[in-house]
């Protein structure tokens, strides 16, 4: 009997092959052994265009914002993304926090 990686959901040792991907009979997970593992707990923002945005890019409004305060943010203001949040307002400016869907990738 070959011998399988364990699982990497529940770390069974009871997995088998099936059409070239591993299953684990423990808690249903199937995954092919042969792509690189993917981190699921990373967060994906991506912006109104459908570009993934990450830490350090910059990002211009796509449509005049009005904010908390009184003031009002034009239309191609640029900011740079200190870090990204989740939430409903995703994107952290360092003194404004943005929505990914009124941003584009600069």
């Amino acid at each position: 009997m070959s011998s399988y990686p364990p699982c990497p959901k529940c770390e069974s040792a009871f997995v088998y092959e099936d059409q070239g991907n591993l299953m684990c009979p423990e808690c249903g997970h199937e995954w092919d052994p042969n792509a690189a593992p993917v981190d699921e707990d990373q967060l994906i923002v991506k912006d109104a265009n459908g570009n993934q945005l990450a830490e350090g890019d910059s990002v211009t409004l796509i449509k005049d914002l009005k904010v908390k305060g009184g003031g009002t943010e034009k239309v191609g203001t640029k900011f740079k993304i200190r870090r990204l949040v989740d939430g409903d307002h995703n994107i952290d400016c360092g003194a404004l926090m943005l929505k990914s869907e009124f941003v584009k990738k600069a």
